[in-house]
């Protein structure tokens, strides 16, 4: 078996099902098995997924343990030479596969490859490509430098404006919505670390990878389709919540030690005031949206 597709789903089962469908669209001489593992869906997804396609892998979780607890279920079933994390709502192009496998064949310190991401819009998925976020980067990122200054690398480190998303290089950090990692890199690392519930659990995997010696590139030959954010629509606050603690999981895994009390004191409180900021946005504004709505509906109607 060459290649492992790991979708983990959550309430989304169409989605699911369209990228499941991509998948089986790829033109490749590659081998690959479909690996799905349902983080306790309400909705049909249990049902519909195996019944429309018996050859998939289906793993049933009782619970909703986060991303890296799904995926790593999923891993320890892999057989493939290569592990592929897919976002449940995502579509793949006809040539990803190919493209991504022959590039890590031919590259052996490549640890893990990913491909350019785009939104429906036609606009790129920033994340699919950044720098590890320093204080520093994280900081020009958080107070708009990154925008004001798009085409220098000092204040891009994180997002990485200033290179080319349709060129291939190397990088610190890819995303897990498409991320193509070689089975002895698990093997000696490990998997994905389970205290990220979702969010930032990418970043850490692809920190340890870079500190055990491998290389990250990323492909902008190739894409996926990213319809962002399905699975985490119906829990904004949640999201939020586990979207900053990821931040400071980070931080006090790999930086917390190799920078002074000041420097962290400033992180951690640059961290809880971005976390009031956004709850207290997000509660403006969802009632404020929802008057919206109704206003138009009522207009309509």
């Amino acid at each position: 078996m060459d290649v492992s597709v790991l979708i983990l789903n959550y309430n989304t089962c169409q989605l699911t099902l369209d990228c499941i469908a991509s998948v089986y669209r790829s033109a490749t001489k590659y081998t690959y098995e479909i690996i799905v593992v349902d983080n306790h869906s309400t909705d049909d997804s249990t049902v519909r997924i195996p019944a429309t396609y018996p050859n998939v892998v289906f793993i049933a979780n009782p619970d909703n343990g986060g991303f890296a607890k799904g995926n790593n279920i999923g891993m320890k079933l892999a057989q493939g030479r290569y592990t592929l994390l897919l976002n449940s709502d995502t579509i793949v192009e006809p040539d990803t596969l190919e493209t991504m496998v022959s590039f890590m064949d031919s590259h052996p310190r490549a640890g893990a490859a990913g491909c350019k991401i785009i939104l429906p819009d036609g606009s790129l998925d920033k994340a699919c490509k950044r720098g590890f976020p320093t204080p520093s980067a994280s900081f020009y990122y958080a107070f708009g430098l990154s925008k004001l200054f798009p085409d220098n690398p000092k204040f891009n480190g994180y997002q990485l404006g200033y290179l080319s998303p349709d060129e291939c290089y190397q990088v610190d950090s890819l995303v897990g919505a498409f991320m193509l990692v070689r089975r002895e890199v698990i093997e000696q690392i490990g998997g994905l670390d389970e205290e990220f519930f979702m969010y930032g659990e990418d970043i850490d995997w692809c920190y340890r990878i870079k500190e055990a010696g491998w290389e990250i590139h990323y492909r902008g030959d190739t894409f996926i389709v990213h319809y962002k954010g399905a699975s985490s629509r119906r829990k904004p606050f949640k999201i939020i919540y586990e979207f900053h603690r990821a931040m400071w999981l980070f931080h006090r895994k790999h930086y917390y030690k190799r920078y002074s009390f000041i420097t962290n004191g400033a992180v951690y409180a640059g961290i809880g005031v971005k976390l009031t900021l956004s709850l207290i946005q997000n509660k403006l504004l969802r009632p404020a949206k929802a008057s919206a709505a109704e206003t138009e509906r009522r207009v309509h109607s």
